[in-house]
């Protein structure tokens, strides 16, 4: 079943994928070689703590930390660890929730460890620029089919591919909601979109195949031929005439300066 916000709803979960945003950036902060995922995991921890929030994804169906670092290959659900060690030229999706006030935030970006190579830092500029395309659908009278095939074209006429088995989602009172919002897509297909849903849009772009391996972890996927993948999130609220974006990358760009992507 998909579920309509009121406008007060919406002002709650903005606050939540708000607050997302600004635990990312703190990440930011302390993103540099050397560094262990999990070190970002309990910086993440100590600040939703600190603003009377938990994370989303803790103990979620025995989820085992307060965000997924995926770094390199891995697409999504990498787990932090101290064993995990940040080396210069990696990227790392870290994707991230919050659960306040009755309602959750979800939001990732995929960060540059030190000076990556022109080829990767392209994909993640692809990733990123092909959500914002999938963003501009996501108002009332289009369909789901229309977010993914935006992403989907303009990823695959540059050369890249699109992940089948992950996908957006709706979001509200529960992480994961209906509808399925899938990568790619016909235009003109699927859920219609109405006026107060709220999905999140994240496209996992791979620089080779599209196909995965799931890991003994029984969380972390990775491309099959071990190429890079890259993956970002938004939260948006559908309107009539434009989206709504609910989290937003100022304070993570605010953090990187040039070097964001």
């Amino acid at each position: 079943m998909v579920f309509l916000k009121t406008d007060e709803e919406i002002e709650l979960l903005r606050e939540s994928n708000e607050l997302v945003a600004k635990a990312l950036a703190e990440v930011a902060k302390v993103i540099a070689p050397g560094v262990t995922t999990k070190k970002l995991d309990r910086v993440v921890e100590e600040f939703l703590a600190d603003h009377a929030a938990v994370s989303g994804f803790l103990n979620y169906n025995g989820y085992p930390a307060s965000i997924c670092t995926s770094v390199n290959e891995q697409v999504v659900h990498g787990i932090p660890s101290d064993k995990v060690v940040l080396q210069d030229g990696d990227i790392v999706s870290v994707d991230c929730g919050a659960y306040k006030n009755g309602f959750h935030g979800d939001f990732a970006y995929t960060f540059c460890v030190g000076e990556v190579k022109p080829e990767i830092r392209a994909l993640l500029k692809t990733t990123k620029e092909s959500m914002f395309l999938g963003i501009e659908q996501a108002v009332e009278g289009k369909r789901i089919g229309d977010i993914g095939h935006a992403i989907q074209t303009y990823c695959e006429a540059r050369g890249y591919s699109v992940v089948r088995e992950m996908i957006g989602h709706g979001i509200g009172r529960s992480m994961h909601e209906a509808p399925e919002v899938p990568n790619y897509g016909r235009k003109g297909n699927g859920p219609m979109l109405k006026s107060g849903m709220v999905i999140c849009i994240e496209p996992m772009i791979n620089l080779g195949t599209k196909n995965l391996v799931f890991e003994r972890d029984g969380w972390t996927t990775r491309t099959l031929d071990r190429k890079p993948s890259a993956h970002f999130e938004h939260a948006v609220a559908v309107r009539s005439g434009r989206p709504d974006i609910l989290s937003t990358y100022k304070y993570i760009e605010e953090v990187l300066g040039e070097n964001a992507i």
